[in-house]
């Protein structure tokens, strides 16, 4: 598998507990260049795959910076996981080829995953969410991290942007853990977060003293 197609997990982004990833940060995964082409394209899988109105493509238009203080806003959209997959499918460059090979495995361990109940779902991510945490804590203590309060909000703030103590007043949990009331794809952002992390401590051998 292509080193892009491993990076698509790396750009997902969570928001009140819905997965997805932002078109113009897909873009050059799936091989294209001009966002004229991949927007040609985005419309055409709605056309295809979706009704006009849906869940799976939103849009999700930015304001940017245009010089002289001004702005101006750019057109974005918000894409589901089997969205990315229907996209894949209609696109014509190689990597969005070898994409429909790697959405495929994805979809076969989705759909095993879905026969679960919500439940179980939750209980099974945040058993390999606690187990992973205590790996990439020892991974970290071995890099030369000694505030771990720290650590960790940089993955709170990578993921959420926001740090934990703020996440928390947010989401009204009072004393609670924020991943003991995550609900399931929640906690597999954050699995993956976790797990990231850790493949880039050991594999980039990050040293620091903190």
């Amino acid at each position: 598998m292509s080193k892009n197609l491993s990076t698509f997990e790396k750009i997902a982004r969570i928001d009140d507990h819905n997965e997805f990833w932002l078109a113009r940060e897909l873009m050059p995964l799936l091989g294209y260049k001009r966002w004229e082409d991949f927007h040609k394209l985005i419309q055409k899988t709605k056309i295809v795959d979706f009704e006009e109105q849906n869940d799976h493509i939103r849009y999700a238009p930015k304001l940017i910076k245009a010089g002289k203080g001004a702005t101006r806003e750019t057109t974005d959209y918000q894409l589901s996981r089997f969205a990315c997959y229907k996209i894949a499918m209609l696109g014509n460059t190689n990597e969005c080829i070898q994409a429909r090979t790697y959405f495929a495995i994805q979809t076969r361990k989705q759909e095993k995953f879905e026969e679960l109940t919500e439940d179980l779902k939750r209980l099974k991510i945040r058993q390999d969410v606690t187990d992973h945490n205590k790996k990439l804590f020892e991974t970290a203590k071995n890099s030369g991290v000694e505030n771990f309060a720290d650590f960790n909000d940089a993955g709170y703030l990578g993921l959420y942007g926001m740090r934990n103590k703020e996440i928390v007043k947010k989401k009204e949990l009072g004393k609670d853990n924020l991943l003991d009331r995550a609900g399931a794809t929640e906690l597999a952002a954050n699995l993956f977060r976790i797990t990231q992390t850790d493949e880039k401590l050991n594999n980039e051998n990050i040293y620091q003293f903190r």
